[in-house]
């Protein structure tokens, strides 16, 4: 993440120190589009996972963010400008062979490894926070944003709304379905209630690449390993 923040600070401080900056009318801005729709989908990973439980993640684990934005350009350069909004994120992580006990009575939260027992076929970890992004903007074209290079940095804050897993198909240690039955469970108590991400997103026009990294930990301090989460993929925006 911070390698994308450097890169991204040095390809706007260069653009700006050696680019003609145009002498930009109300008119020429009448119709620049503001990003203040965005729809993200990305592929989640856990950063400082122990190999006991990174081993037992199953598929491509992803979540899906959208978020209303209010965008404010900068008066003295229209390349530039604040964003900030609100939205939902998700993540749903995917395990194999591996309980997660967010309803156990223990101090610590356990990731119980089930190679040996009955376990479920689908295995889901999922949370939702209620998220506050803040971005600082670059266009290069202010005039045909929907069809110019971009970028932004920024961060977003959130508060835990969900947190739950669900097993689907109940199967034996060999594999052999035992039946059909589905387990949901809920409980916030092991998670942090707020997280703080840093993010930054690069692309043309409505298209980009995006990276979240989640400063603070997934877990409360003392309840489990120190997991910080991040993303990767694709974003949506226009409007």
């Amino acid at each position: 993440m911070k390698k994308i923040v450097l890169v991204f600070v040095a390809v706007v401080s260069i653009t700006a120190a050696f680019a003609q900056t145009k002498q930009l009318s109300k008119a020429d801005l009448a119709n620049k589009a503001g990003d203040h729709f965005m729809f993200q989908l990305g592929s989640d990973h856990w950063a400082g996972a122990p190999d006991s439980i990174s081993s037992h993640k199953k598929g491509l684990s992803r979540g899906i963010n959208a978020y209303v934005m209010l965008n404010r350009t900068f008066k003295n350069n229209p390349q530039f400008s604040a964003a900030f909004g609100l939205g939902v994120g998700t993540t749903n992580m995917y395990f194999k062979t591996v309980n997660v006990g967010i309803n156990s009575l223990t101090t610590k939260l356990p990731f119980t490894n089930l190679d040996s027992t009955d376990r479920y076929k689908k295995y889901k970890l999922s949370t939702a926070f209620l998220e506050v992004p803040v971005e600082l903007r670059f266009v290069k074209d202010p005039t045909r944003e929907n069809k110019s290079l971009k970028g932004a940095i920024g961060i977003k804050v959130g508060t835990l709304l969900n947190v739950h897993t669900k097993g689907k198909t109940l199967e034996n240690k060999s594999g052999a379905t035992i039946n059909a039955y589905t387990q949901k469970e809920s409980d916030k108590r092991f998670f942090n209630s707020t997280r703080l991400c840093g993010t930054a997103r690069v692309g043309y026009g409505i298209y980009s690449i995006y990276g979240s990294y989640q400063i603070t930990t997934l877990l409360k301090d003392g309840v489990g390993p120190q997991i910080h989460p991040f993303e990767i993929g694709f974003c949506l925006s226009g409007l």
